[in-house]
């Protein structure tokens, strides 16, 4: 089963994320994709590992997610966001290059017998970018967010801390 799991920024995609992937396994995996960018983003890095437990394996993995096996586990990507942040800057802000990249990764990530659940951003709903990287980055975004919903066998859109199912098809 592979789970993306949307909304805005603090809208509880993690914290519910976390919970499901819990109520799935008693030692998920936290694959996190994050760079640290500033002393800000460390902070709410560290909040989110001092909220979960022992029970946790992390791995960090910037980019080449496929390249381990977690064939049989259930899996927390946190976040799609970051990870496609980390294509497109290696990438000189190109698009095309970063959806490719990133679509030949997730897919032989979702190739995998394992249950995948996937933490990211709709950052289109907060109105207009402010520069063309911006803008650039928006729509890479969304156009990958529209490709995993495809993916995924369940979406969840998280509106202030309030988990809405979008799809769902093993009902």
């Amino acid at each position: 089963m592979n789970h993306l799991i949307t909304g805005g920024q603090r809208s509880g995609k993690s914290k519910y994320a976390e919970e499901l992937a819990l109520t799935l396994s008693e030692s998920p995996i936290y694959l996190a994709t994050s760079r640290i960018w500033d002393p800000q983003h460390r902070e709410r890095i560290e909040q989110h590992q001092k909220r979960r437990g022992k029970m946790w394996t992390t791995i960090e993995e910037e980019k080449y997610l496929s390249r381990h096996d977690f064939s049989g586990k259930v899996v927390l990507l946190d976040c799609i966001t970051l990870w496609l942040t980390n294509f497109f800057f290696d990438n000189q802000q190109n698009v095309e290059k970063s959806l490719s990249e990133a679509k030949t990764e997730i897919d032989s990530l979702l190739q995998q017998n394992c249950t995948i659940i996937m933490v990211t951003n709709e950052i289109g709903l907060g109105g207009h970018p402010e520069s063309e990287m911006a803008m650039k980055f928006h729509d890479l975004q969304g156009w990958r967010n529209q490709y995993l919903s495809g993916k995924c066998q369940r979406v969840t859109l998280m509106v202030s801390g309030l988990s809405l199912s979008l799809k769902d098809t093993n009902l």
